[in-house]
């Protein structure tokens, strides 16, 4: 199965794809954050469309397994997703960010390029949580 990472932020939503039969994820740009759920929604449901993503996956930000502000925001995105006819599941994020960073910083790279790359990395790690479970 082929879907779509969302790790949904108030400014930019990081984005990876992943194949599930072989567990290989790729960030992807991020995405300016609309704003408005519903337009979030519709051009999330266009990207998954253009690679073919049969569902899209979003990440939850849980405190100690608890909802929060934040993962009631990405469920409501879930929600608005849904409605355009896309099939929507969630994955617990929590530390994705920072074990991005972490990561990166390990790898070498520079401060600037972290931040314009931390999203999608967060992206992917949501992508392997799930492909785990899905296991």
């Amino acid at each position: 199965m082929r879907v779509l990472g969302v790790d949904f932020g108030g400014r930019h939503i990081g984005l990876a794809t992943g194949e599930s039969e072989f567990g290989i994820v790729s960030a992807k740009p991020n995405l300016d954050a609309s704003g408005t759920l519903a337009l979030d929604a519709k051009a999330l449901v266009e990207i998954a469309a253009a690679e073919n993503a049969d569902a899209i996956v979003i990440g939850l930000a849980l405190d100690s397994g608890e909802e929060t502000k934040m993962s009631r925001v990405c469920r409501m995105l879930g929600d608005e997703i849904v409605k355009l006819d896309r099939r929507v599941e969630y994955v617990d994020e929590s530390l994705t960010s920072g074990e991005s960073e972490q990561a990166m910083q390990d790898a070498g790279l520079k401060a600037s390029e972290r931040r314009r790359k931390v999203d999608g990395e967060a992206a992917c790690r949501i992508l392997e949580r799930f492909f785990d479970q899905e296991r």
